[in-house]
C-alpha cells in the first residue's frame, strides 16, 4: 500500500512541477529563515552548566541607603566588599565563591612587546567545583591557597599557547602587575555562554586569561574592571581595589544549594540583613534575591532584542509560507479531484486517500526540509560574518539539524491536512460528474 502511495505522489508531483516547485520553494524558504534565527536564539540563551545550573545562585543584598527606595524595588546585583566577605566566612551553603573582573599587565621573556593587557578573574577557590571548569594541564587552587592569599594563578589555553607555545606550564611562573605568579593550571577550552559569572559587559565574551584568588589580588590591591554602585561621599578606593567599608557594591557571590537549603538560606540571608539594618549599616528592610543561572540569564535578558525581533519576524514569514502552501495545494487537489473521484469510485477508501495525500505533502516537505537546510547552512554563514560578538555562536549543531526535517515534515503535514479532510469528504459520484 505504501509503495503504491509514493508511485501515485511521484506521478502526481511529476504533473504538477510548478505547484510542486512553488511549495518546496515556499516551504524551504519559510523554514530556512525561521531556523536561522531559532539556532542563533538557542545559542544565546543556552544552558551554561547542563545539569548544574539549578543548583547554582546568585545572591543579592540591598545595602542602598533610603534614598529613592520603592517597597519591592530590585536590589542592586552586586555585593559590597564586606557582606560579601562576611557571607564567604560563615559558609551558609553547600559551596560560595565571591568574584570580581580585574585588568592586569603581564610579563614573561617570551611576549614580543615586553608586556601584555589582559583581563583577570578575581575568585575564591570554591568557583572551580561549582563551575566545574575543564582543565588541560594541573588544576584550580584551593581553600589554603585562599587563606594565605598564595601568589597562584590559573591560566586560560589561548594564554598558554602564546606565552608557553602550548606546553605544560604548571610550576612555571608570570609577572602580573609586577608580581610573580606561579601557574598552578591551564584550562583547557572553557566558554560558558553566555558567560553567566558576569553579564556587567559583553555576555557573549570568552573568560579571562587569568584566575587568581580574590584574596590575593585584594592584599596586592590590583585593579578592578567591573560594574560599581556607590552611594555617599566616602573616598572609596585603598590602591587598587575599593576598601573594606566603602559604601560600593561591585562584587559577584555564587552559592549552591540543594533545593531543600534554598528556605533556610533565605531566611539567613534576610536574618543577617536584619542584623545589618540593627546596627545602622542597612537603611531598607530585608530585600534579598536567590536566582538560580537560567533566571540570572533570563533576568538580565541576555538574548539581543533584535534578535528576538527578527526572530518572531522569521516565525510569522514561516506562517506566511505556510498560508501560502495550503493555498497551492488546495488549488492542486481541485485538479486532481476527477482523479480522485475515480479512485473512490473504484473502491479506493477514504484512509487510502488520506494515505496518498500525506505521503505526496511528506515528499513535499522532506524536498523542502533539504532545501530549508541548505537555506539555514548560507544564513547562518551569513550572521557569522556580522561585526558583533556572538555572531560567532551561530552554528547548527545535531538537535537543530534534527529539528530542521522535524520542522519540515510538521510543516508539510500541516499543509496537507485541509487538502487532504476535503478529498477525503466529497463524494466519488460528485468528482466524476464535475470532471
Amino acid at each position: 500500500m505504501l509503495a503504491y502511495s509514493v508511485q501515485v505522489a511521484i506521478r502526481n508531483l511529476m504533473r504538477n512541477r510548478m505547484i510542486s516547485v512553488l511549495m518546496v520553494m515556499a516551504l524551504a524558504i519559510g523554514i530556512g529563515a525561521a531556523m536561522t534565527t531559532l539556532t542563533l536564539s538557542r545559542a544565546l540563551s543556552a544552558d551554561p552548566l547542563p545539569g548544574r545550573s539549578h543548583d547554582i545562585f546568585r545572591v543579592q543584598l540591598d545595602a542602598e541607603p533610603m534614598t529613592g527606595y520603592a517597597p519591592g524595588s530590585e536590589p542592586t546585583k552586586y555585593l559590597t566588599r564586606r557582606d560579601a566577605e562576611q557571607l564567604l566566612a560563615d559558609r551558609h551553603a553547600d559551596a560560595q565563591t565571591v568574584m570580581a573582573a580585574g585588568v592586569v599587565s603581564i610579563e614573561h621573556e617570551r611576549i614580543e612587546t615586553g608586556a601584555w593587557m589582559s583581563a583577570a578573574r578575581y575568585a575564591s577557590s570554591e568557583m572551580f567545583g561549582m563551575f566545574v571548569p575543564p582543565f588541560l594541564y594541573g588544576g584550580g587552587w584551593g581553600r589554603q591557597e585562599d587563606e594565605t592569599r598564595s601568589r597562584v594563578i590559573a591560566i586560560s589555553r589561548k594564554l598558554n599557547d602564546k606565552v608557553f607555545a602550548g606546553a605544560d606550564s604548571v610550576g612555571e611562573t608570570l609577572s602580573l602587575d609586577g608580581h610573580s605568579f606561579r601557574v598552578i593550571g591551564v584550562f583547557d577550552d572553557w566558554r560558558p555562554v553566555p558567560r553567566f559569572y558576569d553579564l556587567s559587559g559583553d555576555p557573549f565574551a570568552e573568560p579571562e586569561d587569568v584566575f587568581m584568588p580574590y584574596a590575593t589580588a585584594v592584599d596586592l590591591e590590583l585593579s578592578t574592571n567591573g560594574s560599581t554602585v556607590c552611594w555617599g561621599d566616602v573616598d572609596a578606593r585603598a590602591g587598587g581595589v575599593i576598601a573594606p567599608n566603602a559604601p560600593c557594591a561591585w562584587l559577584q557571590y555564587w552559592v549552591r544549594l540543594q533545593p531543600s537549603q534554598q528556605g533556610s538560606y533565605r531566611r539567613y540571608l534576610e536574618r543577617y540583613s536584619d542584623q545589618q539594618r540593627s546596627d545602622g549599616r542597612f537603611r531598607r528592610p530585608p530585600n534579598v534575591r536567590l536566582r538560580n543561572v537560567n533566571e540570572w540569564i533570563a533576568f538580565n535578558e541576555v538574548v539581543p532584542n533584535e534578535v528576538r525581533m527578527q526572530t518572531w519576524i522569521a516565525l510569522g514569514f514561516l506562517a506566511v509560507c505556510l498560508a501560502n502552501s495550503i493555498s497551492l495545494l488546495l488549488a492542486k487537489s481541485l485538479q486532481q479531484s476527477g482523479e480522485v473521484g475515480l479512485r473512490r469510485a473504484l473502491g479506493a477508501t477514504r484512509r487510502q486517500i488520506l494515505m496518498h495525500s500525506m505521503v505526496e505533502v511528506g515528499m513535499i516537505g522532506a524536498c523542502g526540509g533539504l532545501l530549508g537546510l541548505l537555506l539555514t547552512l548560507i544564513g547562518l554563514w551569513v550572521v557569522r560574518q556580522q561585526p558583533d560578538r556572538y555572531a560567532q555562536l551561530a552554528q547548527l549543531d545535531g538537535g537543530m539539524f534534527a529539528a530542521t526535517f522535524a520542522l519540515a515534515l510538521l510543516a508539510s503535514a500541516a499543509v496537507g491536512l485541509l487538502p487532504a479532510w476535503r478529498a477525503m469528504r466529497i463524494e466519488p459520484a460528485l468528482r466524476i460528474r464535475s470532471s
